[in-house]
C-alpha cells in the first residue's frame, strides 16, 4: 500500500512538472510572437519627409526603423525628473546627460584650420570622463570669417545673453576640401550619421570633399562682396514649411532680405504671397530630397529651386550625399548606391557649377545637437536615430553666419492651430517622432527670439 502511494506521488509530481514546463514553453512562444508583432507595429510606419521646416534625414532603410511615436513632454517628464534627482548621486547617469553647456575655453596658438580643440575645461585630476564619446563635445576650429562690419550682428550680441556659454564662434559651419585628412577621418569616423563620418568610407569622402575646393564652397555668402548693396549687415530670412505661413502675406517681406533660406519640400508656385519667391540657400539631404519629391508632388514640389542665385547646401548623413554631390558638381554618372544613374543627376539643372554646392560640417551638426538641442531622446533607445531636424540645422547655421535673422514658418507654441504645412490642401495636424524633438526646437526658437538673437514670426 505504501509503495502504491509513493508511486502515485511520483506520478502526480511528474504530471505537475510536465504541466509547468508546457506552460513555460507556451509563454515563451507567445512572448516571441508578441515581440515580433510589437516590432512590426513599431517599425512599420514611415515618417513624412518634412515637418514644420524639419525632416527625417535618416536613410530610407532607417525610416523603416522609426517608431511612429507621439512624443509629448508630459509622457517623458516623470522619467526626466527622476534622472535629474539621481544625476548627482549616480556618476553614470550624470555622464550621459549634458545638463548644462560646457564651459568655453580659449585655445591659443591655433595653427591649423582643423585644429581639434576640447570645449570643456581640463579636469584637475584624472577622473572618469563626464562626456561620453557618443556625445563628443569636441570640435574642429576654423579661423573666424567676418564678412561685414555690422555692429549689431548676432555674433556681437550673443555675449550679453544666456546663450553665450553655448555659442562657439569658430566651429566650422561648412566642410570643404581642406577639412579632410586621415587624422580627421579617424576622429570623425567615431560618430555615425549626420554627426560624423562614420557612415562614409574614407575613399568616398576623400574624392568627394576634394571637389569642394573653391572659396565659394567654404563661405556661406560667397557672392556678398559682389552684391554692392552698401549694407553693413547681412539680413537673412529663414523659411520653414509650417502651416502658420498660410494666409500670412509675408512673401514680399521675406523676399526683401539679402538671403532667403528654404528646406525640403519648399513649394513656392502659387504661394508667393505668403512665402515669397526667392531662394538663395536650399538645405536638404539626398534622402529628404527624394522623399519630398515623392510626397509633395501633388502640392507642386518637383525638386530643388533652380534660381540663378540658389546655392545647394547638403546636410550629409550617409555616403549617398557625398556621392550625389560629387556627381552633380562634376556632371558625371552616379556609379553606386540607390541613386545609381547612367548619366549625371539633373536635380540641380544641367548647367550647375561646383561653386553652387556647400556641405554642413558634421562637427557643426553635432555641436547643434549637444549644445542647443540636447534632447531627452538621447537617454532613450532612440538616441542613435535622434538628431536636430533639417530645418533646425538650417536656422542655427543662419544664426552663426548672418548678422540678422528672421524666421518664418517654424513651430510656435500655438502650432495645433495650423496644418503641418502651408501648402496642405486639407488640415494635417503636426505629429512628433522619435528622430526629432520638435517641441524642444519650438522652445529654443522662442528663447532665441526672447533673447533678441532672432525674430520669430508668430501669429499671437
Amino acid at each position: 500500500m505504501t509503495g502504491c502511494l509513493g508511486h502515485r506521488s511520483l506520478m502526480v509530481a511528474f504530471l505537475v512538472l510536465t504541466a509547468v514546463l508546457g506552460f513555460y514553453v507556451l509563454c515563451l512562444s507567445l512572448d516571441t510572437k508578441w515581440s515580433h508583432q510589437d516590432q512590426n507595429t513599431i517599425y512599420s510606419h514611415k515618417r513624412p519627409p518634412d515637418s514644420r521646416g524639419g525632416s527625417s534625414n535618416t536613410s530610407e532603410e532607417d525610416l523603416l526603423t522609426l517608431k511612429f511615436l507621439m512624443i509629448h513632454t508630459d509622457e517623458f517628464e516623470p522619467r526626466i525628473k527622476k534622472l535629474e534627482s539621481q544625476k548627482d548621486a549616480d556618476p553614470e547617469i550624470k555622464s550621459k546627460r549634458l545638463i548644462k553647456p560646457a564651459k568655453t575655453v580659449t585655445v591659443p596658438n591655433r595653427t591649423s584650420r582643423t585644429n581639434t580643440t576640447s570645449r570643456t575645461s581640463a579636469p584637475k585630476a584624472a577622473v572618469k570622463p563626464t562626456v561620453p564619446d557618443f556625445i563628443g563635445d569636441r570640435y574642429a576650429s576654423d579661423p573666424v570669417l567676418i564678412q561685414t562690419s555690422c555692429a549689431e550682428s548676432i555674433r556681437a550680441r550673443v555675449s550679453g545673453t544666456n546663450f553665450s556659454a553655448r555659442f562657439l564662434g569658430d566651429v566650422p559651419v561648412l566642410q570643404w576640401a581642406d577639412h579632410f585628412s586621415p587624422e580627421e577621418y579617424r576622429r570623425l569616423s567615431r560618430y555615425p550619421g549626420a554627426h560624423g563620418w562614420g557612415s562614409v568610407g574614407i575613399d568616398v569622402l576623400n574624392v568627394s570633399l576634394a571637389v569642394l575646393n573653391t572659396a565659394a564652397n567654404q563661405e556661406m555668402f560667397d557672392d556678398w562682396g559682389n552684391r554692392g548693396n552698401g549694407s553693413r549687415c547681412i539680413r537673412c530670412a529663414v523659411v520653414g514649411n509650417g502651416g502658420i505661413l498660410k494666409g500670412s502675406k509675408k512673401g514680399e517681406e521675406i523676399d526683401q532680405h539679402h538671403y532667403v533660406f528654404r528646406t525640403n519640400g519648399a513649394v513656392i508656385k502659387g504661394f508667393e504671397e505668403d512665402v515669397g519667391s526667392r531662394t538663395s540657400h536650399y538645405t536638404f539631404s539626398t534622402n529628404t530630397l527624394r522623399n519630398s519629391m515623392r510626397s509633395y508632388a501633388g502640392a507642386g514640389y518637383h525638386g530643388p529651386p533652380l534660381h540663378t542665385e540658389t546655392r545647394y547646401v547638403f546636410l550629409p548623413d550617409h555616403d549617398r550625399d557625398y556621392i550625389l554631390m560629387r556627381a552633380a558638381a562634376t556632371h558625371t554618372a552616379i556609379l553606386q548606391g540607390p541613386e545609381k544613374s547612367a548619366g549625371p543627376p539633373q536635380y540641380f539643372g544641367a548647367n550647375v557649377t561646383v561653386e553652387k554646392f556647400k556641405m554642413y560640417h558634421p562637427d557643426f551638426i553635432r555641436y547643434v545637437r549637444n549644445r542647443f538641442l540636447h534632447s531627452h531622446m538621447l537617454n532613450t533607445r532612440y538616441k542613435d536615430i535622434y538628431r536636430p531636424s533639417t530645418g533646425a540645422v538650417m536656422l542655427l547655421a543662419a544664426l552663426h553666419t548672418c548678422d540678422e535673422v528672421n524666421a518664418y514658418g517654424f513651430m510656435t507654441s500655438d502650432y495645433n492651430k495650423y496644418s503641418d504645412h502651408y501648402y496642405d490642401k486639407t488640415h494635417h495636424p503636426v505629429h512628433f517622432y522619435a528622430n526629432h524633438d520638435l517641441q524642444l526646437e519650438q522652445k529654443l526658437w522662442k528663447e532665441l527670439h526672447d533673447a533678441g538673437l532672432m525674430k520669430l514670426y508668430m501669429r499671437t
